[in-house]
């Protein structure tokens, strides 16, 4: 991805034209890789958090925060699924093709509710596990 963006960036500036393909393989990459790199985190258990409010609350409020956080995320996360698996039927349905290239645009966008399903389930298993314990 990195080769095709600088190749991008020396052909627009070397000669006023830009690889448009090179644009659109660009960003299904950077959502694929969004999404698959989300799922990696939340197996991990890695995801960002701000941890300032419950890092001050004590051990059974902060447990009731974790557990809230997790399910809000979780509605989240099954919405983004159902949402996106909307967008891919809507692309197959119309026969929406990229811009660049002239692909079936739901060739870049069907790894997204995968994706999404992948880290629901992380979610899910780190909601079943319950918070981590106070030592």
């Amino acid at each position: 991805m990195t080769a095709l963006g600088f190749a991008n960036i020396v052909v627009r500036y070397g000669t006023s034209h830009s690889f448009a393909a090179t644009e659109e393989l660009l960003t299904g990459g950077f959502v694929l890789l969004t999404v698959f790199g989300a799922a990696i985190a939340a197996r991990r258990g890695e995801h960002l958090a701000v941890e300032l409010i419950s890092d001050l609350l004590p051990p059974a409020a902060r447990r009731v925060v974790i557990v809230l956080a997790a399910g809000l995320s979780i509605l989240l996360l099954a919405a983004s699924v159902w949402f996106t698996i909307g967008l891919v039927q809507n692309q197959l349905s119309t026969g929406m093709k990229s811009y660049a290239l002239n692909l079936p645009l739901w060739w870049y966008s069907a790894a997204v509710p995968v994706g999404f399903a992948m880290v629901l389930i992380r979610y899910v298993q780190a909601l079943m596990r319950g918070p981590e314990r106070d030592e």
